[in-house]
């Protein structure tokens, strides 16, 4: 579907929208692997990743663990470390002791903050949005002190009219209330507001229900899961793909 015209406001989420940063998790567990592989005790760094990134899917993809982890990822991390290393040996490997397996959940923390990076072509578009009269909130998920560092770091705050961050709000998407809170802030009505995010059922499903315009942004071209039932109003890649179509 084409958007012809810019809305009154938009809501964006924040990781891997307009930053990179946890996107593509098979890949970092590979890199951080590696860099234990003569610490290992055998095992080799390869099959870490993979068992990591397996136990990692089935620990994020629980509703209850996933709002509960989300805001302490450090020890979330550590216990996928752990439990992923536990089922290597029982499926008999030979595996490292529990403080290496402290150390690559750490390294995994530390590597994704290094790696972590503005898309391109994100602050000219928050820019245009600006300067076209779009209000823009900023709506993520997590902890307070991570979210808020990110903000700072990226120097994101000179561009949104509101902030919200789930540690300090008291709440995060998909409750209506986080959406509903920040068009409340911005003063403006769902159907004038687009949200803008990578989750299909934080930024597109519920935005939908709630009468607003839900942009999926498929940061890592995924493409649509075949049985999603969920339909984008937009999918884009990078956030200046909205301007290409859009006579401001």
């Amino acid at each position: 579907m084409s958007l012809h015209r810019l809305p009154e406001a938009i809501l964006l989420d924040m990781d891997d929208t307009i930053l990179s940063a946890y996107g593509e998790p098979e890949k970092a567990w590979k890199v951080v692997a590696a860099e234990f592989d003569a610490a290992l005790s055998g095992l080799p760094a390869a099959a870490l990743a993979d068992a990591v990134s397996s136990f990692g899917r089935r620990f994020w993809s629980d509703r209850d663990m996933h709002k509960h982890w989300r805001l302490n990822l450090e020890e979330a991390r550590r216990r996928i470390v752990a439990g992923a290393l536990a089922e290597l040996a029982e499926a008999g490997h030979a595996v490292p002791d529990a403080s290496l397996a402290t150390a690559i959940a750490d390294r995994y923390t530390s590597y994704r903050r290094e790696q972590m990076h503005l898309f391109p072509g994100t602050v000219e578009t928050l820019e245009h949005l600006r300067q076209a009269g779009v209000k823009l909130a900023l709506i993520t998920n997590g902890a307070a002190h991570t979210q808020r560092a990110k903000v700072e770091r990226f120097e994101l705050l000179r561009w949104f009219h509101h902030i919200q961050i789930e540690g300090e709000a008291g709440f995060g998407k998909p409750e209506e209330r986080a959406y509903r809170h920040a068009l409340e802030s911005l003063d403006v009505a769902a159907a004038q507001t687009w949200m803008i995010g990578d989750n299909l059922e934080w930024e597109v499903e519920v935005p939908q229900r709630l009468g607003m315009r839900g942009i999926w942004c498929d940061a890592y071209g995924q493409g649509l899961p075949p049985d999603s039932t969920i339909r984008p109003d937009k999918i884009i890649h990078r956030l200046p793909d909205l301007l290409s179509e859009i006579a401001a």
